[in-house]
């Protein structure tokens, strides 16, 4: 589970870069200044979530939840993240993205429920009180 899970941080970050890029220069002479913002959003959340990711895949194998965190997350960031991608692009392409729109909060949904699930993980281990001094 530890190598799935730096790997998929590794190419979300990765893809963040890449994408970071396109937004900061090549998408700017394609769509508005609204569109390269709401792609910089995601872009931002994709790259936050690369770091979560990496740092979920360095805690302690029995920490509770750890692939249903993993999971979340990576359903999170595609559905968040690549939905706001595509609806930037709507401008210049020949598909109207907007029907997929509702994907964007879902997507913020399954984000956040990772986070609420390492959190809770964290406060109901047992591994932090000795290892990291937490109690």
């Amino acid at each position: 589970m530890k190598k799935t899970i730096l790997s998929t941080a590794c190419v979300f970050g990765l893809l963040a870069v890449v994408f970071g890029a396109f937004g900061a220069h090549g998408l700017k002479n394609l769509v508005g200044t609204e569109a390269v913002t709401t792609f910089e959003t995601g872009v931002r959340y994709q790259m936050y979530h690369a770091f979560f990711l990496f740092v979920l895949g360095l805690l302690p194998e029995n920490i509770l939840f750890k692939k249903s965190i993993y999971i979340s997350t990576l359903i999170g960031v595609v559905l968040f993240s690549f939905s706001i991608y595509l609806l930037s692009l709507n401008d210049v392409v020949d598909y109207d993205f907007r029907s997929i729109g509702f994907l964007t909060p879902i997507g913020g949904v399954f984000l956040i429920a990772g986070w609420g699930l390492l959190g809770y993980s964290i406060l109901r281990s047992n591994t932090g009180k000795k290892q990291y001094g937490v109690e």
